[in-house]
């Protein structure tokens, strides 16, 4: 079933081109896939691969990078240190908003300041989103509830990591 469902994200197929191969209905398939992502299975195995993580130092909590995409991400409660951005992010309610919650805002002021002192860090954002649309099912928003596509996005996220866990 969980195979069915990775096929699902990765080819970016309709549940109803699902192959027999897996020798499982798209319904039943498209049905598991709801009802794990209701009983919140993909947050607790991506944070079960994140903690994997941490315990080996490969990741990095300091900082945190933004673009035109956001998805709440829990990481025990922890936050960055620095929040960078470029200058679409420019404005005083989001750097207010980054400072109560304690994170300093790195965010590149229009009119003033080059998008440039950004670039090493613009690497990082372009690397994740690549990796996050080579998930062909990313790619377009197929479904209905935003329920079911942040849990494709996290199960993404999560298979991301594992790879790193593996290599």
């Amino acid at each position: 079933m969980f195979t069915a469902i990775v096929y699902v994200l990765t080819s970016g197929c309709a549940w109803r081109h699902l192959p027999a191969e897996f020798g499982v209905s798209p319904a039943t398939a498209h049905r598991r896939f709801s009802a794990w992502t209701r009983a919140g299975l993909w947050p607790r195995l991506h944070r079960a691969v994140l903690d994997e993580l941490g315990a080996k130092g490969q990741i990095d909590w300091a900082a945190a990078i933004v673009d035109a995409a956001a998805v709440r991400a829990k990481n025990r409660d922890r936050r960055p240190d620095k929040a960078r951005a470029d200058k679409g992010y420019d404005s005083a309610e989001l750097r207010a908003w980054l400072r109560r919650r304690g994170v300093t805002p790195r965010i590149a002021r229009r009119g003033i300041e080059s998008s440039e002192r950004l670039g090493r860090h613009r690497r990082k954002i372009d690397r994740t989103i690549a990796w996050i649309f080579g998930y062909r099912r990313l790619t377009v928003r197929y479904e209905r509830s935003a329920n079911l596509f942040a849990a494709f996005l996290t199960l993404a996220a999560t298979l991301t990591c594992w790879k790193k866990l593996v290599t």
